[in-house]
């Protein structure tokens, strides 16, 4: 097990602005022309370590018991959104993913979802106004994250069973984590049936644990 934190440096030297890029750089990322771009620090058999940079989302919260719930209202307000309701009634191409912010909570408790849209790279420095007082434009910070992608629907009780088994597999690694949240990543139309890619990420608190040199090598050279 080794744990990376020159790596990280490095890497962040090289990543000055906002990774907004073109979709074809993902193999997963396939249904709008930007999307959210990483560094992959490294991977292992039970997850993928990857760096963001900063960039600015819009933004909405709600509050419910289910994320299913709560994503269809909070998904109407972001689509009017970048639909035209905003100060320079501009429309605004969809990009991937649409994240939800996921507290830590019991099945039968209330909790609020914050759901996000990012913004495309002609929009990163000077993103149009919301009008809807519910809406905000939010910049977050460059994070590390640990990730495992899965298909199918992403619905609250598939999200609940990927982010427990990836949080034993990172407890099972001593990883230092944030695990009052996490984030559910989504890169598919509603539309879409077939062949859907989703994502749970939680945030590093501490460097990044590989278990291998050799994973990070061929990560990092390939």
């Amino acid at each position: 097990m080794i744990y990376i934190s020159g790596l990280v440096g490095f890497l962040l030297v090289l990543t000055a602005e906002a990774r907004v890029g073109n979709s074809s750089e993902l193999s997963f990322c396939t249904e709008t022309q930007q999307c959210l771009l990483f560094d992959l620090i490294c991977e292992t058999a039970e997850y993928e370590v990857r760096h963001y940079d900063s960039v600015k989302w819009v933004s909405t919260d709600e509050t419910s018991f289910f994320m299913e719930i709560a994503a269809m209202r909070a998904f109407k307000r972001l689509y009017r959104y970048i639909t035209g309701a905003n100060k320079n009634a501009k429309d605004i191409a969809m990009t991937a993913p649409v994240v939800v912010k996921m507290v830590d909570k019991k099945f039968w408790e209330m909790g609020v979802y914050t759901m996000s849209f990012l913004l495309p790279a002609e929009h990163q420095m000077n993103p149009p106004e919301p009008i809807d007082d519910k809406v905000y434009i939010q910049e977050m910070p460059d994070m590390t994250v640990y990730v495992r992608p899965y298909g199918g629907w992403m619905t609250s009780l598939s999200d609940h069973i990927k982010a427990n088994s990836l949080s034993s597999a990172l407890n099972s690694a001593d990883a230092q984590y944030k695990k009052d949240f996490h984030y559910a990543a989504g890169y598919n139309s509603p539309m879409t049936m077939f062949n859907r890619h989703n994502e749970v990420w939680f945030v590093t608190k501490d460097d990044p644990v590989c278990s291998s040199s050799e994973e990070l090598e061929s990560s990092f050279f390939s």
